[in-house]
């Protein structure tokens, strides 16, 4: 057969090196030897000798699903061969994450990640109740992240003269050591006037940075186990 599906850009060629790598725009290539992990559901391919094996949440996400209907179920991927991770035709990103690098990253926007990475689900300072994105998931330690964002992130540096807002439905991440706290922006008789849409916003104080999506988060599908 012949034709524009057959283009070199759209073959897979054999891995040129271990480990997470950007296959494409939309999804990431896993060489694995040994194990990593990844989020329930994102892999759409793999070759090669390997199990998937369900991972438990602990308390902390079971309590972050409840609250939120949001959580990161992730997934063990063992043995030797290579998987392809994609999220809904979401773009790709790669973060390296070094010794004494913390990241706070929404659940929602995490698709694969070294096994030498730890994370844990805690909430967000400053947020209370009635914020979006009430918990993150925070990565520390050294390997690299595979994330996905609807567009293309908006990526901006936050520092002591100058604080950053964002939504709270579309914030991706941003460095842990940046503080947080909830911003009204909308005057009380905006508010009664039937308001703007944009009431509150996650204000982030400090130096580091700060990955926005350029929308808002649309609801979360029923994951598939």
């Amino acid at each position: 057969m012949k034709g524009d599906l057959f283009a070199s850009e759209y073959l897979v060629q054999p891995a040129t090196a271990p480990g997470m790598t950007v296959q494409n725009a939309k999804s990431i290539r896993y060489v694995i030897n040994g194990e990593m992990m990844a989020r329930q559901g994102a892999m759409v391919a793999y070759r090669g000798d390997l199990q998937f094996e369900r991972k438990g949440q602990g308390v902390g996400g079971m309590l972050k699903r409840a609250v939120t209907g949001e959580g990161l179920p992730v997934m063990k991927v063992r043995g030797q061969g290579e998987a392809w991770f994609a999220q809904e035709a979401q773009n790709v990103f790669v973060v390296d994450l070094d010794p004494g690098d913390v990241f706070t990253v929404n659940g929602r926007n995490v698709l694969c990640f070294d096994a030498s990475l730890s994370y844990e689900i805690k909430t967000v300072k400053g947020a209370g109740m009635s914020g979006g994105g009430l918990f993150n998931s925070v990565f520390t330690g050294q390997g690299r992240l595979g994330l996905v964002c609807e567009g293309n992130p908006l990526v901006f540096t936050v520092s002591p003269q100058q604080p950053v807002y964002v939504d709270t439905d579309a914030v991706v991440g941003w460095s842990a050591n940046l503080r947080t706290s909830l911003h009204r922006s909308q005057s009380l008789g905006s508010m009664i006037r039937g308001g703007s849409g944009e009431a509150v916003q996650l204000m982030l104080e400090g130096e580091g940075f700060v990955v926005v999506r350029p929308s808002e988060a649309t609801p979360q599908k029923p994951q598939q186990h």
